[in-house]
């Protein structure tokens, strides 16, 4: 119960799916938490569920005024905090020549660009040895058919990682990153139908080495582990995804 006693963090993307089970963890090892959401039913499922334990956040990572207004709740609240988990990203899988620039800006401005003004505006919270940790993608490297802006948006995130890492050195603020596989999540971390999703669990479950999704609560356990437990480790990357992206051959069952 008293692991993270005396700690305190920030969730982005906290109400549902891997950020949730991060949130989940970090209360139960006693830490003081702010997590955020936009989705207005996950935020008040998240708020009917932990009550007082910790502080519900609607947070939309587009915008630069909910940016800043986390930065000030957070500096009025925990001010100044241990880890911050960049967690949030949106995903919509479809081939390049269907791609709009809607989708295409949403993928950018949700996954690049809100992740790194939440760091700019976060960082000087983190307490000099603390940490950030990322939630990336196994597919930041490589190519992927259908996931070529997804991929490109997650690459740019990697990327922000390993440079944030270099400029907090100074503070010994450690930068470090998750990276999935198929996880086993509500939504399947996709904007899709339900046949889509499925047809996607099928799929990770016949590519995925161990035969199986990983559990949300198996992507929080690496993310704690970098964010407490790594402390001469920083612009690491630690795939969580069943040797997906180890080079690993599978052959038929």
């Amino acid at each position: 119960m008293s692991r993270y006693a005396g700690k305190k963090a920030v969730v982005t993307g906290g109400t549902h799916g891997m950020g949730r089970a991060m949130v989940a963890a970090l209360l139960d090892g006693g830490a003081e938490v702010v997590l955020t959401g936009r989705d207005e039913r996950n935020i008040e499922a998240a708020r009917t569920e932990l009550g007082t334990r910790a502080r519900v956040v609607r947070s939309d990572a587009r915008s630069m005024a909910d940016i800043d207004a986390l930065g000030r709740l957070v500096e009025e609240e925990l001010g100044g905090i241990d880890a911050l988990f960049v967690n949030h990203g949106y995903a919509k899988l479809e081939p390049f020549a269907e791609v709009t620039e809607e989708t295409f800006d949403r993928h950018f401005d949700v996954n690049a660009k809100g992740s790194f003004f939440i760091v700019q505006r976060l960082a000087p919270l983190v307490r000099d040895g603390g940490s950030i940790v990322f939630t990336s993608s196994v597919s930041d490297e490589g190519g992927y058919p259908g996931m070529v802006v997804y991929s490109a948006s997650k690459a740019a995130l990697w990327s922000f990682a390993q440079g944030f890492a270099a400029e907090l050195l100074p503070r010994r603020v450690r930068v470090n990153a998750v990276a999935p596989g198929f996880i086993d999540t509500p939504s399947m971390g996709i904007d899709a139908p339900a046949e889509g999703k499925a047809e996607l669990q099928r799929l990770g479950d016949e590519v995925t080495p161990l035969r199986r999704h990983g559990a949300p609560e198996e992507v929080a356990a690496a993310a704690m582990f970098l964010a407490f437990d790594a402390t001469f480790s920083t612009a690491v990357k630690l795939p969580v995804d069943g040797g997906l992206g180890g080079g690993i051959s599978v052959f038929p069952a």
